[in-house]
């Protein structure tokens, strides 16, 4: 059959895969294992090193057509998100990391409410959290305030909304209008979310979508791939959105310099802690309110640890 015949889906799962062959055969399989004609799934290798080559056959001779793989140099997370969404045919999208699954016999319901409600631009859902030790927490929708100056407040400022991006669904069109920062290689989801976060046709999803597995990751790991990043998200996460919400931008400079400010604190590296959190204080004296970091920096210049 000729491809441009083939029905228009209405929900893309895109997983993408770096050196996750122990795993993602668990992450297409919770797919494919409950999916209808109505959901595909593209996979993007993203120059794996590991066994990731033989898996994608593995999974290409159990699923057929159904399973839809491609390879290409590495590039980072966010350009192989885009890539993605240019692949990908279905009116709403869906990112699922490869160490992750979705929650079983989740997608009939999840389907059902998109193809309810088609002029939405961004679901919300939530997760169940599995920790290191095999517990498990549920993690519901965060609540969205409908002004989205205070939504946006919220989740930049505030940390009161907590967005995953295996339990958001997206639409395609919010995302070629928002790709993924590819020059980002660390928090390329911010700006993202953000934008999804100004946009008025938003819904929250009573549904636990995904499984995340959770991993003990040490700060010390994330903390150069921060730094490199710097100050350039904030112009970034603010560079699409609309005239009414850049009175936010100055506040989250300052909260930026304050998430730097920890970073490098729990990785020991507290001199430039401390430089962080000059800048924040020289930015908005208000943060000085924020006492959890603010008690931080005092013992940090006493000279105690945390």
């Amino acid at each position: 059959m000729n491809s441009h015949a083939l029905p228009t889906p209405l929900l893309s799962i895109i997983i993408p895969a770096y050196n996750y062959a122990n795993v993602l055969q668990r992450a297409v399989d919770s797919v494919l294992t409950q999916a209808s004609a109505e959901v595909e799934l593209w996979v993007i290798d993203d120059g794996s090193t590991d066994t990731t080559p033989a898996v994608f056959a593995a999974l290409s001779e159990r699923y057929g057509e159904r399973f839809q793989g491609v390879r290409q140099e590495n590039s980072g997370l966010a350009f192989t998100r885009n890539r993605g969404v240019h692949l990908a045919r279905g009116r709403f999208m869906l990112f699922l990391d490869a160490d992750d699954e979705l929650v079983v016999g989740v997608l009939p319901t999840l389907c059902g409410h998109l193809r309810e409600h088609p002029d939405i631009d961004f679901w919300q859902a939530g997760h169940v959290a599995v920790l290191p030790d095999g517990r498990e927490r549920q993690r519901p929708a965060s609540a969205l305030p409908r002004d989205p100056i205070k939504r946006l407040r919220d989740y930049l400022l505030d940390k009161k909304i907590s967005l995953s991006n295996g339990a958001c669904v997206f639409s395609r069109e919010l995302l070629l209008r928002r790709p993924y920062p590819d020059y980002l290689r660390h928090s390329e989801d911010i700006p993202v979310f953000a934008y999804a976060l100004a946009q008025e046709k938003i819904e929250v999803l009573d549904l636990l979508l995904t499984r995340v597995h959770k991993h003990s990751d040490s700060m010390r790991h994330n903390v150069g791939a921060m730094r490199k990043v710097g100050m350039a998200l904030v112009d970034e996460v603010f560079s699409r959105l609309p005239a009414h919400l850049q009175s936010l931008k100055s506040a989250y400079r300052a909260q930026r310099y304050l998430s730097l400010f920890r970073a490098c604190l729990l990785a020991g590296e507290y001199n430039d802690a401390r430089a962080y959190y000059r800048e924040a204080l020289l930015t908005n004296w208000r943060v000085l309110l924020k006492w959890s970091y603010t008690r931080k920096a005092v013992r940090l210049c006493l000279g105690l640890r945390e």
